[in-house]
């Protein structure tokens, strides 16, 4: 019967992460899809992670496979995996996030009748440290122009192709925390991806999150992606990225706070980082300006 489900490969990359890994492996051995290899690569864990991720692979030594070497962040860690990805149809979830019953499933069928696709993503949750849901994932339908604007692909609700992926380079370990944006980005300049109505994975959402804990790479990042594959950095950006230089909230936790100052501060901020472009400069001038504006008049009549 499994050679009619091609072979999926699930990756989690994980560092210390004990009291998540074992409701990750739970969530994707108990998937119905016939047919997953599911590799782990533990970058030097000082905590129990390597040893409750090996008494799973004692249990199911057919399906699970360990690696332990020391990386240089979560990018590199996941290359090491693809490198031995058997399967056709491939995907990656942190030692943190979960699957909902059928996402594999889901996924498998919706790329098999979709064989154009680079891959397909669905909806999710952000979950808290308890698993109790915080809110939806704001997943969009897929466009180039508009990935850009936001990332709403969430990457554990994301299945992709092996072979394309490895095509387009894999991961790119320059990034320690927007890598996964990059890889959107950079498979957008020549592939396709859709979004399904389905709900696919849970985001887990906590104060240790790798995300909101390194806040400014994450920035900085998602700035020097946008610039190399979108051609300029959004004001939507370098507004959120203005903001949070100014008053360090996370802005999922703690909420961005719009204010005048900041909408002005980020007019400078939108400018620098697309200084090599003058007439993008202007347009992003004029774009925060509006919108700075918009933002005083609203803030006057309250």
């Amino acid at each position: 019967m499994e050679s009619n489900y091609p072979l999926v490969t699930i990756l989690t990359p994980c560092l210390n992460m004990e009291s998540y890994i074992s409701k990750t492996i739970e969530s994707v051995l108990s998937q119905d899809y016939p047919n997953l290899e599911y590799i782990l690569v533990d970058g030097g864990s000082t905590d129990r992670t390597a040893e409750v991720i090996c008494e799973f692979v004692a249990k199911n030594p057919g399906r699970m496979r360990l690696i332990v070497e020391p990386d240089s962040g979560v990018a590199e860690a996941l290359g090491k995996g693809l490198a031995v990805a058997r399967g056709e149809m491939f995907a990656y979830i942190n030692a943190d996030d979960t699957y909902f019953p059928g996402a594999v499933r889901t996924a498998a069928h919706w790329l098999g009748n979709h064989p154009k696709l680079a891959g397909v993503y669905g909806n999710a949750y952000w979950i808290d440290d308890t698993g109790k849901r915080i809110d939806n994932y704001p997943t969009e339908p897929f466009h180039k122009e508009t990935l850009g604007q936001s990332c709403y692909i969430c990457q554990p609700a994301c299945f992709l192709r092996t072979e394309i992926l490895r095509e387009l380079g894999g991961f790119n370990t320059e990034y320690q925390v927007a890598f996964d944006y990059e890889l959107w980005l950079r498979l957008a300049q020549s592939r396709e991806l859709m979004k399904i109505d389905a709900l696919l994975a849970n985001s887990r959402m906590h104060r240790e999150n790798k995300t909101l804990r390194q806040r400014a790479v994450g920035f900085e990042e998602a700035s020097r992606a946008l610039r190399k594959y979108h051609g300029y950095v959004p004001f939507s950006w370098a507004h959120s990225y203005a903001s949070f230089l100014l008053d360090q909230r996370d802005q999922f936790f703690e909420p961005l706070r719009p204010s005048f100052t900041k909408f002005v501060f980020s007019l400078i901020v939108g400018t620098l980082l697309n200084w090599s472009s003058p007439f993008l400069c202007s347009a992003i001038i004029r774009s925060g300006a509006s919108q700075a504006h918009a933002s005083l008049c609203r803030m006057q009549t309250c």
